[in-house]
């Protein structure tokens, strides 16, 4: 089996990890570090805690005005508001505004400008639930740029996104919950990523209500971009499950797992791979 080169950094208040194969090792270190270098500047423009980022200026805006954003910035939030439509308001790149306003914030996206519009409120955004998984799909667009196609990305343990299976596999051997956890999956050119209350506690908020989120204890989602894993495994903690079939019937490459008190459930067309480094919830 051919060597894999794994590499660690950390940022976005976490940890990012590149596991490269079928390549020397002094070039998949060049390639991991530019990635790692591509993350950092997608935490200065995506951070809501850097004043100086997109997302923290959003804040400043009042209803009526619009600013301009960078690309990186207007691409993350075009897929948050994408995924706030499929998920019914479940995924929202603006829960916390629920602590300091009556009501979530409105806004819209103006393609041709670039720009963000306030339309209603403030807008607070947080993409805690969506950044990681955003910076994990640039950051593989980059490695394949590089021609390193076999690779395994992990953000802070709750998101993985896997490329090429390592030569000779049927892909990455990666678990639902800890490394040793019994129920795996071989990925290629698919993402899981995992929420819950073991690690965190009742940490994600129901949009909708503002309370927290207590429908499942740990819920994670198979999906083709790790942007919309960690979104939609965001989701299932809010879902009742009726809703949460309907979701997951909008696209056939989406599956996800759920554990209750009671069950543990698979929602979705998708057909699980074979056999998916472990995925923790977060």
């Amino acid at each position: 089996m051919a060597e894999i080169h794994q590499f660690n950094h950390a940022a976005m208040a976490t940890h990012f990890q590149a596991r490269i194969t079928g390549e020397e090792r002094t070039y998949a270190a060049q390639t991991a570090h530019a990635a790692f270098d591509l993350v950092d500047s997608l935490e200065s423009t995506l951070s809501r805690f850097r004043i100086d980022s997109d997302i923290a200026r959003i804040g400043d805006l009042e209803p009526g005005e619009k600013m301009r954003l960078s690309e990186p910035a207007f691409a993350c939030l075009q897929i948050a508001k994408r995924m706030d439509e499929a998920t019914h308001g479940a995924f929202c790149p603006t829960p916390g505004a629920l602590k300091t306003q009556a009501s979530l914030p409105q806004w819209s996206l103006l393609r041709d400008e670039h720009s963000i519009l306030c339309i209603k409120g403030r807008l607070e955004f947080d993409l805690g639930a969506i950044g990681k998984g955003f910076a994990l799909d640039r950051m593989a667009e980059l490695l394949r740029q590089w021609d390193c196609p076999s690779f395994l990305l992990v953000g802070g343990g709750s998101s993985i996104l896997a490329g090429d299976p390592p030569p000779d596999t049927p892909g990455w051997s990666c678990g639902l919950g800890e490394d040793n956890a019994s129920q795996r999956f071989f990925l290629s050119h698919s993402s899981l990523s995992g929420s819950g209350v073991a690690v965190k506690g009742a940490h994600v908020l129901d949009p909708r209500t503002g309370a927290p989120a207590l429908r499942q204890n740990r819920a994670w989602v198979l999906a083709d971009t790790a942007s919309e894993s960690d979104a939609l495994s965001t989701a299932c903690m809010v879902l009742g499950e009726p809703e949460l079939k309907e979701v997951m019937a909008q696209n056939d490459t989406w599956l996800a797992f759920l554990e209750t008190d009671q069950s543990a459930r698979s929602i979705g067309r998708r057909v699980p791979p074979i056999e998916a480094h472990g995925c923790r919830d977060r």
